[in-house]
């Protein structure tokens, strides 16, 4: 299946990339493609504990399962004032 991995501000500068795609097997929750994106992108793997994550635009647990064509996006911690 295929994924498209979305990320904002500093962490899209980090990893020179506001969006890719990954390749994974069928029945990838969110914890195995992390893994995959800190493999393919290692500054991920400095913020993992820091990001949150959502699924089609849904904010999703670890263990929530993937499917083909789901839009998974890195959300990094906001400030505001």
């Amino acid at each position: 299946m295929r994924i498209t991995v979305l990320c904002f501000a500093e962490l899209a500068e980090a990893l020179g990339t506001p969006e890719f795609t990954l390749d994974l097997p069928d029945g990838t929750d969110v914890e195995a493609a992390m893994d995959a994106v800190c493999g393919h992108h290692p500054p991920a793997a400095d913020r993992r504990g820091t990001l949150a994550i959502a699924v089609n635009e849904r904010y999703a647990s670890t263990t929530h399962v993937l499917r083909d064509g789901d839009v998974m996006a890195m959300v990094g911690p906001v400030s505001g004032g």
